[in-house]
């Protein structure tokens, strides 16, 4: 089982479908967040998307981070096996 976060996150990309599937959509959102931000001036209707898009990228980080968590409970740790 993975020991570090990064190696976690890693695990699951490999693993666990949603997660993967999660993963992408926020990097997708976070791509389109950077072409807004490399914009000097920002429509209403741009301003209103990158809110949007900033909310929806902070659920996925949310459900992201409750399959990690579960994916640490679930097993268990080595640490208590030493």
């Amino acid at each position: 089982m993975p020991t570090d976060a990064q190696e976690l996150k890693e695990h699951l990309l490999q693993i666990d479908p949603e997660f993967r599937r999660l993963y992408s959509v926020h990097r997708e959102l976070d791509t389109r967040l950077h072409e807004l931000a490399d914009k000097h001036y920002l429509s209403e209707s741009e301003q209103f998307e990158e809110v949007t898009l900033k909310k929806k990228k902070l659920q996925l980080k949310d459900q992201m981070e409750e399959i990690i968590r579960r994916s640490r409970t679930s097993t268990p740790s080595q640490a208590t096996h030493g």
